[in-house]
């Protein structure tokens, strides 16, 4: 169900390179430590520390919009983050913490307002703080966790940027997440409360894909994708339906893993590099800054590379019983860092190209029947006429199987009857330009 790869999304995707990942991760490296508690710091040496690295975060942004002519919009989200004295607390003083992002307007006047939006985290920790959280003296590069993340951003900003998109896609890069995911909490409760129409969040973590000699399980064709199936914000009566319905496979940041997925094989030769499916929220015992997003109602999806190796995360850096521990430069593999940039960088580009997902989507249960009929309405600032896609797959299946256009005149109508049976499928109603990329399919709910 792949559609056809866009020249335009071909073009920014050749502007990312490994060179360009190389250069993010090493600088960020450089800074010796990001670790979020170092912005209080005043003993530092210069160009260290997490206030330095957020300096350099935004410059680049900077210098990305210089080279489209001012094309961006360069914020910083700065708070101060309240002590907590508690034992498990990770932030026991009042703790500066700052956000970077920068903003790429969409070109529709009708579709501006629907914004997608990749972020990493660049602050990085090692094993000191497990024993004391007000401990920032020694080395945490943290290139794989999460300069490889802060980086895709970044070159997805670089790729991206210099082409026009209808609706409005956000770069950026937090803090704060080794704390308790505190910056992206932030940003997420801003974009809640300013009324950012945030239609979809792609977050990357640990994409540096750890490469230790002689370890042959990982696998550089695969990143996996993390999405949640109920969201967080369901009520009791809502997880019930949902569950009674069996769609809690179907949850918006399910559907836009999907996506995902369909992206990958548009632009990724069979074979080559692959986006996988996790249908959960995140690792055992893990969490990441896409549920911060979660929470305040937004969809939002986490890519992590295949294998990790947990001796090279959240590690002193140090040698072992002849064993390297550390989140070192040197086991980042950067051709598939860019591959996760791609990925990222041509799933923004197709959900900010498509038109808004359906509203009201509705599948008639009126009376006993073994043919389906769904109805829609169209998403905010859709083109009039817009193709709409029925997708559905079996019941047990993890991704769609089938798609039919529909008809123009019933496309106009919002409504189409299908000789398929309710019962054993699930469907999907989606919204697609000329070209073929579609927004996230919106599962029906039932209609008396």
């Amino acid at each position: 169900m792949a559609a056809p790869a866009e020249p335009d999304v071909l073009h920014a995707l050749a502007n990312v390179t490994p060179e360009h990942i190389r250069y993010t991760v090493t600088r960020l490296v450089d800074f010796r430590t990001r670790n979020t508690v170092s912005s209080m710091d005043t003993d530092l040496p210069p160009n260290t520390g997490v206030t330095a690295a957020a300096k350099w975060i935004e410059q680049q942004f900077r210098d990305i919009s210089d080279g489209c002519h001012g094309c961006l919009e360069v914020k910083t989200d700065t708070f101060i983050q309240p002590g907590d004295p508690a034992p498990r607390s990770r932030i026991k003083a009042p703790t500066t913490i700052t956000n970077v992002y920068a903003i790429l307007r969409g070109t529709d006047p009708a579709q501006a307002s629907r914004m997608y939006l990749v972020t990493g985290h660049y602050d990085s920790i090692n094993s000191n703080v497990f024993s004391n959280w007000a401990d920032t003296s020694g080395f945490a590069p943290g290139a794989n966790d999460d300069a490889s993340g802060t980086a895709v951003s970044i070159e997805c900003a670089r790729a991206l940027s210099r082409h026009h998109w209808p609706a409005t896609i956000v770069f950026a890069a937090v803090a704060g997440e080794e704390q308790g995911l505190l910056g992206s909490s932030h940003l997420a409760k801003l974009a809640k409360d300013q009324g950012w129409q945030l239609a979809g969040i792609l977050n990357n973590d640990i994409v540096g894909d750890d490469t230790t000699p002689g370890d042959t399980l990982r696998d550089k064709t695969r990143v996996r994708v993390f999405c949640q199936g109920i969201p967080a914000t369901a009520t009791p009566e809502e997880i019930k339906r949902t569950l009674d319905l069996g769609l809690e496979s179907d949850g918006p940041s399910r559907e836009l893993a999907r996506v995902v997925t369909s992206v990958g094989h548009t632009y990724f030769h069979a074979g080559t590099f692959r986006p996988i499916l996790e249908f959960r929220l995140d690792r055992y015992l893990r969490g990441g800054d896409h549920l911060s997003f979660n929470k305040q109602g937004f969809a939002a999806i986490r890519f992590t590379e295949w294998r990790e190796n947990f001796d090279h995360q959240h590690q002193n850096v140090r040698m072992e019983n002849g064993k390297q521990y550390g989140d070192l430069l040197k086991y980042v593999d950067f051709n598939y860092v860019a591959n996760v940039a791609r990925l990222n960088a041509a799933t923004l580009a197709t959900l900010a190209s498509a038109p808004a997902a359906p509203e009201e989507v509705r599948i008639v249960t009126t009376s006993l029947d073994n043919s389906s009929t769904l109805r829609w309405k169209p998403g905010p600032g859709t083109p009039s006429p817009a193709r709409i896609d029925i997708v559905w797959r079996e019941t047990s299946a993890p991704d769609w199987q089938i798609h039919q256009q529909v008809p123009p005149g019933d496309a106009a109508n919002g409504s189409l009857t299908l000789p398929v049976s309710k019962d054993n499928v699930i469907f999907g109603v989606r919204a697609c330009n000329a070209a073929g990329q579609c927004s996230p399919a919106v599962a029906p709910m039932p209609q008396r």
